[in-house]
């Protein structure tokens, strides 16, 4: 099986961590394609640099998709998961709903943390669009770039162990979701430290993915994930008109 992992933020440092956890989380035999995007944001934070990453997510998809068995969008607004869905034959996951979903399923009400005070509306809004608004304990937003750096950051993880309790003991959350790419592979080695589970998004996602894989289920060929009808495109990359069926 191949798994094309999506990292439509252009910092090689998140798709290298990505690449690492996702790699240590797939079954055997299973090879993990990396890519990183060409423009937009090093790391995506703001509403316009989500725009952005959107339209890199599918970009990159339409350019490497072929010969993989599933897609993992690797960026924690799940940027482009929607419309990479349309455009692909295969299963496409976000790695946030991935994580989410599995949190549902080990817990009740979960505790959210993410870094940036400024995208705490975007997690909601992408929780929200989801429908489990209502499973949410409470949220905590570190202000940390630390993780952006090569390496394990011990001073960070004993932050991030300090705040998952916290959303456990004040908020009663039972079981934790450490949001953000970079993060990947942290929750690992925080677990001990915390009474509850702490969900790896990547984790999920790749496990998720490798399950949608092998399940088979069809392309839909009705509704708004069915590939879409000819319509006129104009300067789009050649890879995504070719995808759609309108020559490069």
């Amino acid at each position: 099986m191949r798994l094309l992992v999506i990292n439509a933020n252009t910092s090689d440092i998140v798709t290298e961590k990505v690449a690492a956890q996702a790699r240590r989380s797939a079954s055997p035999g299973t090879e993990i394609v990396p890519v990183t995007g060409t423009f937009g944001a090093r790391v995506i934070a703001t509403r316009a640099e989500l725009a952005m990453g959107e339209h890199s997510t599918i970009v990159l998809a339409a350019r490497h998709a072929e010969g993989c068995d599933a897609v993992v969008v690797a960026v924690s607004y799940d940027t482009g998961v929607r419309a990479a869905r349309e455009l692909l034959p295969v299963p496409v996951v976000g790695m946030t709903e991935a994580a989410l979903h599995t949190a549902c399923m080990l817990g009740g009400r979960m505790g959210i943390i993410l870094f940036g005070r400024r995208v705490l509306p975007l997690y909601q809004e992408l929780v929200a669009s989801y429908g489990l608004s209502s499973r949410i304990a409470g949220w905590r937003a570190l202000e940390s770039t630390a993780a952006y750096g090569r390496g394990t950051h011990d001073e960070l993880d004993r932050e991030i162990e300090r705040t998952a309790c916290d959303l456990v003991e004040r908020d009663g959350a039972e079981v934790v979701v450490l949001t953000g790419a970079v993060m990947a592979g942290v929750p690992a080695r925080v677990q001990g430290a915390v009474p509850v589970p702490v969900v790896d998004c990547i984790d999920a996602a790749v496990r998720q993915a490798e399950l949608l894989a092998q399940l088979k289920l069809p392309k839909p060929t009705a509704g708004s994930y069915a590939l879409p009808p000819p319509r006129e495109l104009v300067d789009v990359d050649h890879a995504i008109a070719a995808r759609l069926g309108r020559g490069a």
